[in-house]
């Protein structure tokens, strides 16, 4: 079997994974407008997958944004 082959398949499992939220859900999650999704999305600092017309937003993401955005305040 071709390299590239066991490297899709193996790709496609972890996909299988991912769980991915919904631009609403990600607002609701991070208590912001789905404007403010829209805008991490299409500036790049938020990753998604367009699905039609709409976006879906991997949840590790979402977590992974949100631990990066923290400021010490104190």
């Amino acid at each position: 079997m071709p390299q590239n082959a066991a490297a899709g398949r193996r790709d496609e499992s972890d996909l299988s994974r991912v769980q991915f939220l919904t631009v609403a859900e990600v607002a609701a999650t991070m208590r912001v407008s789905k404007m403010t999704v829209y805008r991490l999305v299409h500036n790049g600092e938020l990753p998604a997958v367009r699905v039609g017309r709409s976006f879906r937003v991997p949840e590790e993401a979402v977590h992974e944004y949100l631990r990066g955005s923290y400021i010490d305040a104190g």
